[in-house]
């Protein structure tokens, strides 16, 4: 455990690379965050180096018995892994919630080198592993990583029947709702939540001939409400500008006219049985845009409006989710030969988003941070220059009188001391 702390802790303080264990293993604040310091002879190395740290994450694909191995030391369960994050989650609220709302997704991931499992991808125009997120709002409960070539919906099925038995069973009564984009509008997907106790879905699919056809009628009101908008402003604008080029950039001061419908729909071949669509039509100066949303959840529940705009906008927040694990806990550090090595750093990065949401949810919700990326947490709180002073007595860890955010730091701090131990 002390070994996966260190890597965890070198992840979320941005040291990307197992090298980097070398130097700081010297760090005596990292020491005492790991409860390894040596007060007795502070010059003492008790952390791991880069070649102990890297038994961590090697699983070579040779390896077929664990003792015979001279560096694979170290064995993961991928099982438990999955389950964690799922049980992180559930920990993170004390009573359960009336409704949660669950995000799928995925990202690519370009790669420079010959590791197993990648290929080129038309969409992405690279080398590249496609990763599989799963959200419920700041909370991670899955990161799994697959090859480009495969389904963009590819094992998302499969997360979802690990992932929702394990809800239910501690959060009998909560109200779940499934969002994702049109690659995961999969007939077997929206199966699988219409046949669970109150799960709904509400997931994009790509327009077609026959949704544009029956959505003819609010096409035609959209336009007609934009061109009746559009004329008056027109007539005026006549008498100050003569050029056409003029005129026509005038049409972009006019707002857009939006339309919401809902129809019963049912695709020839794919869909097993007829699905409410909720349609929005988007007609402008930039011509017409059409999108359309899939839906468990009936009109007597909910409007089209409120269902388009309420209910499956805001999962464009994910992204800043996905930006997170990507740029500030290095997910796309995917460098090692082997697909399972790959993998458990994929894990890895997620593990230290799961500790860094949890100090943001409980040690930084009422300060101006509670909001903060996970770089400017990083940035602002976590690394600061300060002076650690040893004796036999005593551990003096003292910053700047001049750190802006000290107050915030104190804060911080009552609150992980308040944390009860659970060892």
């Amino acid at each position: 455990m002390k070994l996966l702390a260190q890597r965890l802790y070198g992840i979320i303080l941005g040291y990307e690379d197992v090298n980097d264990h070398d130097k700081i293993r010297h760090d005596p604040a990292l020491q005492i965050a790991l409860e390894k310091l040596c007060i007795h002879n502070s010059n003492k190395e008790f952390l791991a180096g880069k070649s102990t740290i890297n038994r961590l994450e090697y699983c070579p694909k040779n390896i077929i018995e664990q003792r015979a191995s001279r560096y694979h030391k170290i064995e993961h369960s991928p099982e438990k892994i999955e389950k964690a994050f799922v049980d992180f989650f559930l920990e993170s609220d004390q009573k359960p919630p009336s409704s949660i709302i669950i995000d799928l997704d995925v990202t690519d991931d370009e790669v420079h080198g010959k590791q197993e499992g990648a290929f080129f991808n038309k969409y992405y125009n690279s080398v590249c592993y496609a990763f599989l997120y799963i959200f419920c709002g700041d909370h991670l409960l899955a990161a799994k990583l697959r090859s480009s070539n495969v389904d963009p919906a590819a094992g998302a099925l499969e997360e979802l029947q690990i992932i929702l038995p394990i809800i239910r069973k501690k959060w009998k009564k909560t109200h779940i709702l499934i969002r994702a984009d049109s690659a995961y509008a999969r007939d077997e997907i929206m199966k699988f939540c219409e046949e669970q106790d109150n799960v709904d879905y509400a997931i994009a699919i790509s327009t077609n001939s026959q949704l544009k056809l029956r959505a003819n009628d609010i096409i035609a009101k959209a336009k007609a409400d934009y061109q009746a908008q559009l004329e008056p402003v027109f007539e005026l604008m006549e008498t100050l500008f003569s050029k056409e080029e003029e005129l026509e950039e005038v049409a972009e001061l006019v707002p857009n006219s939006t339309y919401f419908r809902s129809i019963r729909y049912k695709t020839e071949k794919s869909w097993s049985c007829q699905r409410r669509v909720v349609t929005k039509v988007v007609y402008g100066s930039k011509g017409l845009k059409i999108r359309h949303v899939v839906t468990s959840l009936s009109a007597k529940k909910i409007s089209p409006f409120k269902l388009y705009t309420e209910k499956y906008c805001p999962r464009g927040d994910m992204e800043n989710r996905i930006k997170e694990q990507q740029l500030d806990l290095f997910a796309d550090r995917t460098s090692t030969q082997t697909f399972e090595s790959n993998q458990l750093r994929l894990w890895l990065s997620s593990m230290a988003y799961v500790l860094l949401q949890a100090f943001r949810q409980y040690c930084l919700n009422k300060t101006k941070f509670a909001t903060s990326t996970i770089g400017t947490i990083r940035l602002n709180l976590l690394k600061l220059g300060a002076r650690v002073t040893v004796s036999f007595r005593r551990v003096l860890i003292a910053i700047s009188s001049s750190c802006p955010y000290q107050d915030i730091l104190g804060i911080a701090y009552s609150k992980i001391k308040a944390i009860p131990d659970t060892r």
